[in-house]
Parts: structure tokens; C-alpha cells; sequence
């Protein structure tokens, strides 16, 4: 049955970030993620965590200049010594939150510099493996209508990635949102996909206007039982933008067979 943990950076928008915590708690929610904590201090966080029974799931890499559009540094040339201590932060909180995995962006850029930026992102997320211990550190491939220039956005990339690198605690994010806006045929991909045992966390919203997942050209019923049906037993992130009040538009968890 689908375990869902709440995205924090999208969800509750009614309430400040830090009573977003509390917020989940209330409606049932044992896990969350968001994008990046590091507006926090981890001590902070981690009472918001304990003090309403969740669990962080989890977070991003700092990315660089998010503010000036720029959409993570692991893959950016020139930029591996800032890359090494970005991610040394993210080792920080990780450990403080007790937080199992964390995403590495790659960052956006020209496609002619594609190959340069490739083999940057692979040495920079190898040598983050090997820093991790049981940490996952994981990879996204990410539409290009929402993120123009993304180095990774189609699944067998990230796959082929993972699988030339070698390390164990490297995997996959999965998110059917940008699965099927770049590629479609999301129950084929899942199936093909999720028994190799790369794909570590699973992501859900509506497409195309990313609102409650149960709105939009995705028959999530179906999904979330071919998901059931493969056996994956890990968290989906409920990473979308709600149409109303959060709380209110919750109802899809229960009627897809769900729990939090």
C-alpha cells in the first residue's frame, strides 16, 4: 500500500514553513520532505520533527543561487570545490535530521555543453557517494517545459547514470509528474524501472498544472496500483501545488487506497 509523505515546500502554502510541520501531523502525515532546509538551523528542524511524530524522508543539495535561477551546481563545470562543500553541508543536516537520502541537482545550461557538464556531474556524484556511507544520494530527471536546460530528463539517463558510476547508495528519484510530461507512458516505465531496485523515492502531482494528483490526464488509481502490484515499498512525495486548501484536497489519498 502507498506511503505518502508531504511536500513541504509546496504544501500547507496557508501556513508559514515552520507550522507546516504541525499542519501535516494533523492531517495524518507521518513523513515529509521539502527542497532545502538550510534556512533552518537543524536543531529547529529536528524538534519540528520530533515534536509531531514525523519523519524527514527527504531534502535537496544546496543548489547554488536558486533566487538567480540556478537549479543546482553538480553539474556545472568549475564549480566542484563549491559543489564538495555544499554537499558536506548537506552530510550535516542529513545527519542531524536523520534524513536517509538526499537529491543532487545537476543545474541547467547550454545543450552544446552537454558532454562537459555530463562527465562533471558524474565525478561530482561519485565522489558524493563515497562521502555518504548509507546516506542515498539520488538523481531527477526533470521536464524541460518547467526547467529549461536541465541536464537530466528522460529516466533512462538517469538510469544509465547510476548504473556507469556503480555505487550502491546512488539511486533514482522517480517523479511521475515530469515522467509524463517529458516522455509519457508512465506504467511502462514503471514497470520497466522500479524491479532494478535504482529508483529510491517516488513523486506524485496532477498533470499538466502539477495540482492534487488525482487532477489532470494521470489515472492514478491505476499507477499507484501497478506501483503496488511491483512491490515498491519505499515513500511517494506529494510535490505538487494545491488547487484549495491543502487539508481540503487530501480526500485522493484515501480514495486511491493510500495511507500516510
Amino acid at each position: 500500500m502507498p506511503r505518502f509523505a508531504a511536500n513541504l515546500s509546496m504544501l500547507y502554502p496557508e501556513h508559514a514553513f515552520p507550522d507546516r510541520f504541525a499542519a501535516a501531523a494533523a492531517d495524518g502525515f507521518t513523513a515529509v520532505e521539502y527542497l532545502f532546509p538550510y534556512d533552518y538551523e537543524p536543531g529547529e528542524l529536528r524538534a519540528r520533527l520530533e515534536d509531531n511524530g514525523l519523519r524527514q524522508v527527504l531534502f535537496n543539495a544546496p543548489p547554488g543561487d536558486w533566487a538567480a535561477g540556478e537549479r543546482g551546481i553538480a553539474g556545472v563545470p568549475g564549480r566542484e570545490d563549491e559543489f564538495k562543500e555544499a554537499f558536506t553541508a548537506a552530510l550535516s543536516y542529513a545527519d542531524a535530521l536523520s534524513c536517509p537520502r538526499v537529491h543532487v541537482m545537476s543545474g541547467v545550461g547550454a545543450p552544446e555543453d552537454r558532454p562537459r557538464r555530463l562527465d562533471t556531474y558524474r565525478n561530482n556524484l561519485a565522489w558524493a557517494a563515497a562521502q555518504a556511507g548509507d546516506l542515498e544520494v539520488l538523481v531527477e530527471p526533470l521536464n524541460h517545459r518547467d526547467m529549461p536546460g536541465y541536464l537530466l530528463t528522460r529516466q533512462a539517463e538517469a538510469h544509465a547514470l547510476v548504473s556507469e558510476i556503480g555505487a550502491a547508495n546512488l539511486g533514482v528519484q522517480l517523479d511521475l509528474y515530469h515522467l509524463q510530461v517529458s516522455e509519457g507512458d508512465v506504467t511502462t516505465t514503471l514497470r520497466r524501472d522500479l524491479p532494478t531496485g535504482r529508483v529510491r523515492h517516488l513523486q506524485v502531482a496532477g498533470v499538466p498544472d502539477r495540482h492534487e494528483p488525482d487532477r489532470g490526464e494521470l489515472d492514478l488509481r491505476r499507477v499507484l496500483a501497478v506501483v503496488d502490484e511491483l512491490g515498491y515499498d519505499g515513500w511517494i512525495g506529494c510535490e505538487y501545488h494545491p488547487a484549495g486548501e491543502t487539508s481540503a484536497g487530501l480526500r485522493w489519498i484515501a480514495e486511491c487506497g493510500g495511507v500516510q
